[in-house]
């Protein structure tokens, strides 16, 4: 049976014109998948952003949707754009121009997980990539998309607040000398992706809850902040990181002693950004 491409969590009744999002919690990986694979079931997880989408589950409690990617991100990369192939993976391919995340190997069908560990020998099809695109991305995309539009309709804006988690490895060079490491990391293509008060209240939500904020470094966003990002039109998308050592054990995969801790200091934080997408509190709509 095919991997279902999301699931929606979805409040007794919406409040709010936030719409929380999880597009690489997926863990559910296909035998056909793991079989084809060169990595372990276990290595094959390492770009996983493991219990994401279990840490903001409180989220419709607040009235607020809250849109799971069910496949992961091994097998397809929900936070890139469906044209990025990378011709070093996909038979019949071209490279056009030069987009680092591609060349990385890190396109919308990875060909690497973290430390640049190949996943597959040899290339694939363009039709079996092309066929995942529609399984998984496309069915992912019109989801999110209906569920800002309908917060649009009704809040006469949208707030996406894309939820991801980070290797504590990765915010190490981009620390200043005599700073503190940040532990959640703020991304809104330095302001294009969503009004800067917005985003102020959402770091001083978190920033309250006695986390370490930095904006944009060394993650502004990518494709999903960068395509649903439209502050013009209404429409907000802030990608939040979460350093994965604050919750879990990051060779074994798996939750560690101060987990549920910190799940009850970051649903505080949800409570707090689904506040501002209430009417009676946020009034960017209005302006």
């Amino acid at each position: 049976m095919e991997t279902p491409a999301y699931r929606i969590f979805e409040p007794q009744t919406v409040q709010t014109s936030v719409v929380f999002a999880s597009p690489h919690s997926g863990c559910d990986y296909p035998e056909w998948f793991i079989r084809r694979s060169l990595l372990n079931a276990h290595t094959i997880r390492s770009s996983e952003d493991a219990f994401v989408d279990q840490l903001f589950a409180e989220a419709p409690n607040f009235g607020a949707p809250f849109l799971v990617a069910q496949a992961p991100r091994a097998l397809l990369d929900l936070n890139r754009a469906a044209e990025e192939l990378d011709p070093a993976l996909i038979q019949g391919v071209r490279k056009v121009g030069h987009n680092p995340r591609v060349a990385s190997g890190l396109g919308v069908i990875p060909r690497v997980v973290a430390n640049g560990r190949a996943i597959y020998h040899g290339k694939m099809t363009r039709a079996e990539a092309e066929d995942r695109i529609e399984t998984y991305w496309r069915p992912y995309h019109s989801a999110l998309q209906n569920l800002l539009e309908t917060a649009r309709q009704d809040f006469g804006e949208a707030i996406l607040i894309d939820c991801h988690s980070m290797p504590r490895e990765a915010v190490q060079g981009a620390t200043r000398r005599g700073t503190p490491r940040p532990e959640i990391v703020l991304g809104d293509r330095f302001g294009a992706a969503a009004d800067v008060e917005l985003v102020d209240q959402i770091e001083a939500a978190f920033v309250k809850a006695g986390f370490v904020v930095s904006r944009n470094t060394p993650f502004a966003g990518a494709y999903v902040t960068q395509h649903y990002g439209r502050p013009l039109r209404a429409q907000h998308a802030i990608q939040i990181e979460i350093d994965r050592s604050l919750y879990m054990d990051e060779t074994t995969i798996q939750p560690h002693s101060d987990y549920e801790s910190f799940r009850e200091r970051l649903t505080q934080v949800v409570a707090q950004i689904a506040q501002l997408g209430k009417p009676e509190v946020n009034s960017l709509a209005a302006e």
